[in-house]
C-alpha cells in the first residue's frame, strides 16, 4: 500500500472579490478525490504575517506547520499586471527550509485569454530559488469568470476537460513528491 502524501494547495491572493479562489478550491477538490492524498488548503486571507522588517521572524506558526507537513505544493495564482500577487510572494518568503527539495505545480488564473501564463512564468524563478522542483505539467484557467458558476462550481461543460487536466498535473506532482520524499529520507 502506498504511503499517504500531503499536498498543500495554496491560493495565490487575498484580494476581495477574487475569482481565482474558485480555481484554487477546484484544484483542492480534485486532489481530495485521489487515493492516498491529503490536501491542506491554504488561503492567504486566513494567514497573518508580520510586516516586512518586523522584529518577529516573519512567520505564521500555522502556515509553518502546513509547509513542514507538506510533501508537495500546488500553487494556484492569478495574474496581476503580468506577474503574481505580492501577497503570494510574501507568503512564500515567510518559509524557506520547509520548501527545500519538494515539488511544486503551478496553475495560472486570469480573466483574459492566457490563463495567467505570465504569472506562472514569473513564479518559476522564485520557486527554483527556494530549492523547489517545478513540475512541467500545466494547468491554466483563462476567462475564469466564464468557467465557474455563481456558487463557485466549475460549469458542467468544462468539467470533463478540467478534471482530466488537473489529474494529469497531480500525477506528475505526486510522482515527484514520492521520489523527492524518498530522497529526503534516504540520501544525505
Amino acid at each position: 500500500m502506498d504511503e499517504k502524501l500531503v499536498v498543500a494547495v495554496i491560493a495565490g491572493t487575498k484580494r476581495e472579490k477574487r475569482e481565482s479562489i474558485k480555481a484554487a478550491r477546484y484544484v483542492a477538490e480534485i486532489g481530495r478525490t485521489l487515493p492516498n492524498v491529503e490536501v491542506l488548503f491554504v488561503d492567504p486571507a486566513d494567514i497573518e504575517l508580520p510586516p516586512d522588517g518586523a522584529p518577529e521572524d516573519g512567520r505564521n506558526p500555522a502556515f509553518s506547520e502546513v509547509t513542514a507537513k507538506a510533501d508537495a505544493f500546488f500553487i494556484v495564482t492569478p495574474e496581476y499586471n503580468h506577474s503574481f500577487p505580492g501577497s503570494l510572494k510574501r507568503l512564500l518568503d515567510s518559509e524557506f527550509e520547509n520548501y527545500f527539495r519538494k515539488p511544486v505545480a503551478i496553475a495560472g488564473v486570469s480573466s483574459g485569454n492566457w490563463g495567467g501564463a505570465r504569472a506562472v512564468e514569473a513564479l518559476w524563478p522564485v520557486v527554483r530559488c527556494m530549492h523547489m522542483l517545478s513540475v512541467r505539467a500545466e494547468l491554466y484557467f483563462p476567462r475564469v469568470q466564464d468557467l465557474f458558476g455563481d456558487g463557485g462550481q466549475l460549469k458542467p461543460e468544462h468539467a470533463e476537460a478540467y478534471a482530466a487536466t488537473t489529474k494529469r498535473v497531480y500525477d506528475d506532482l505526486l510522482w515527484h513528491a514520492k521520489a523527492l520524499k524518498w530522497g529526503r529520507e534516504n540520501l544525505s
